[in-house]
C-alpha cells in the first residue's frame, strides 16, 4: 500500500495537457467579452462615480485599442485560429462601444425630455430632492419646477463662504419665487459627530449621543440648546429642512466588519428608546425653534440591520417586543414635533415581502397613513433614503422612484450620484402618463406638500 508521501510524489509528477493556443485566445477574449458586457451595462452607474468625467472617454478608448487590434492580427494572420482571436477581439470592442455609446445616448435622451418638456413634468418633478455638482446645474431645474429640493453636502462647499453659499440658496429661492413655485426644500445632512457634512461653514460639534457622558441631568434643555445652536447655524445659510435626529437604537451587537457606511451603532443616541426620544424630541424643538424642519430616521429602524443598505438589500424580522421599542421613538417624535420621517430600504418581510419601506404600500398606507387605531395616522412628510444606495438602485432607480410615488412617499431624494436624477425622473414620469402611480396616492402627497409650505409661511414651523 502506498504512503501518503508516494502518492504526493506520483502526482506531482503528472502534467496536465496543455490546452491549443487558439483555445487558451479564445477563453481569454470570452473573458474580456464578458468584462466589456459588465462594464458597459454599469457605464454611469453610482458605484463608479468617481470616474464620472473620464468614463466614456476611457470607455471608447478601450473599445478603439480591442477595434484596432483585431485589426492588426487579421492583417498578420496565418491560421484559422489567430483568425478566430481577431474576430473576437473585434466582437469585444464593437460591443463595449456600442453598449457605452447606447446608454450615453439614452440617457443624454432623457435629459433633453425632461428639460424641453419642462412645466409637463413639474407634476411629479416637485417631488424630487437631489444632489448637484454646482449651482448653475439646479437653476433650470428650480425655475422650471422640476425639483422640489436640493441636497446641499461637502461637494458644494467647495470654494464657498457662509456668505456666498447664502446668496447662491437665495438666488435660487428667488427664482421660485418669481415662476409662482413654492419654496425649494434645502436639506443637509448635520447630524453632528461623524455625519457632518456641512463642516467646516458650521461648527462640527459632537454626536447627540454625546450629552449622556454628562449624565441625565438637565438632559432635554442641553438637546434642546444644542438643536438651536444647529439650527442657527444651518437657517443663516438657507437650510430649512436637516435631516436629523437619527432615532434608530443603539444596538451594538450587530455592527459587521461588512457596514462601511451606515454604522448605526457610531450615529445613534442610545439604546433606550425612551432616552432616544427625549433627547430627539427636545433636539427637533431646538431645530425648530430656527424654522428648520427635523427628519426622525431611518425608520423602520436600522439598529438591529445587519446588512449595508448602501451596498445591497438588507431584512429585518422584528418580534412584537422589538418591534415597540425601535418604533416608539419615530411615534414620539414626529408626534411632539411634527418631524418629517426618513423612509430607509430595509424589507420587513413579515409585513411586505416584496418590497423595502422606502417603497412599500403595505407600510406607508397601512402602517403610517392609516387613520383607524390599527394604524399612526402620520401625516406628515415621508421621504425616501438615497436612491442610488444599492438595496434599490440594484433594481432600477427609475422603477424605485415609481414605486415610491405610488406608495404615497412624498420626497423622493437622490443625493449621492445627481445625474441619476434624470433616468429616475424620467421613468417615473413615464409611469405616470401610464397611470401605473395610483393618481389618490400621488394627489394626497401633492397636497401635503402645499400645506407644509402654507403652514410654515403661516409661522407654525410645524407639519
Amino acid at each position: 500500500m502506498m504512503t501518503i508521501r508516494e502518492i504526493l510524489k506520483r502526482l506531482s509528477k503528472w502534467k496536465l495537457p496543455r490546452p491549443p493556443g487558439w483555445l487558451t485566445a479564445l477563453l481569454w477574449w470570452l473573458l474580456l467579452a464578458f468584462v466589456a458586457l459588465w462594464a458597459g451595462l454599469y457605464f454611469k452607474h453610482p458605484d463608479f462615480l468617481f470616474l464620472r468625467v473620464f468614463e466614456m472617454p476611457l470607455m471608447l478608448m478601450l473599445a478603439a485599442i480591442a477595434i484596432w487590434s483585431a485589426w492588426r492580427v487579421r492583417k498578420i494572420a496565418v491560421g484559422l485560429s489567430r483568425r478566430r482571436e481577431s474576430g473576437l477581439r473585434l466582437v469585444v470592442g464593437m460591443l463595449l462601444a456600442l453598449l457605452v455609446i447606447g446608454q450615453e445616448g439614452w440617457y443624454q435622451w432623457q435629459k433633453y425630455q425632461i428639460l424641453r418638456e419642462g412645466a409637463a413634468l413639474s407634476r411629479i418633478g416637485q417631488r424630487f430632492v437631489v444632489g448637484f455638482w454646482n449651482f448653475d446645474d439646479v437653476k433650470p431645474l428650480a425655475e422650471r419646477g422640476l425639483i422640489g429640493g436640493i441636497y446641499i453636502t461637502r461637494r458644494n462647499l467647495e470654494g464657498e463662504t457662509a456668505a456666498s453659499l447664502k446668496n447662491r440658496i437665495a438666488e435660487l429661492q428667488g427664482l421660485r419665487v418669481k415662476a409662482g413655485l413654492p419654496p425649494l426644500f434645502v436639506m443637509a445632512d448635520q447630524e453632528g459627530g461623524k455625519v457632518s457634512h456641512m463642516s467646516p461653514l458650521i461648527e462640527r460639534i459632537p454626536p447627540l449621543s454625546s450629552l449622556l457622558s454628562d449624565g441625565t441631568e438637565n438632559l432635554e434643555l442641553r438637546a434642546q440648546a444644542y438643536g438651536e445652536q444647529q439650527g442657527r447655524a444651518l437657517a443663516e445659510l438657507g437650510i430649512n429642512m436637516n435631516l436629523a435626529p437619527v432615532v434608530d437604537l443603539k444596538i451594538e451587537s450587530t455592527e459587521q466588519w461588512t457596514d462601511r457606511h451606515t454604522l448605526i451603532g457610531q450615529r445613534a443616541i442610545a439604546s433606550d428608546p425612551w432616552i432616544v426620544a427625549s433627547i430627539a424630541i427636545a433636539y427637533g424643538k431646538g431645530l425648530l425653534a430656527s424654522s428648520v424642519q427635523p427628519t426622525a430616521k431611518h425608520f423602520p429602524g436600522l439598529g438591529r440591520v445587519k446588512a449595508d443598505t448602501h451596498l445591497g438589500r438588507a431584512s429585518l424580522t422584528l418580534d412584537p417586543v422589538e418591534q415597540a421599542a425601535d418604533w416608539l421613538p419615530f411615534r414620539e417624535v414626529t408626534a411632539r414635533t411634527g418631524a418629517a420621517m426618513m423612509l430607509a430600504h430595509v424589507r420587513l418581510p413579515d409585513l411586505d415581502p416584496d418590497r423595502p419601506v422606502s417603497l412599500s404600500r403595505v407600510i406607508v398606507q397601512e402602517v403610517l397613513r392609516k387613520e383607524d387605531g390599527e394604524g399612526w395616522n402620520f401625516q406628515g412628510l415621508l421621504i425616501t433614503d438615497d436612491l442610488n444606495m444599492g438595496a434599490v438602485y440594484n433594481d432600477g432607480i427609475g422603477q424605485a422612484a415609481t414605486a415610491a410615488l405610488d406608495a404615497g412617499v412624498d420626497l423622493i431624494l437622490i443625493s449621492y450620484d445627481p445625474d441619476q436624477y434624470y433616468r429616475a425622473l424620467y421613468t417615473a414620469w413615464k409611469a405616470w402618463q401610464r397611470g401605473s402611480i395610483n393618481a389618490d396616492r400621488e394627489s394626497g402627497s401633492a397636497n401635503r406638500i402645499i400645506r407644509y409650505w402654507q403652514q410654515r409661511q403661516e409661522g407654525s414651523g410645524r407639519i
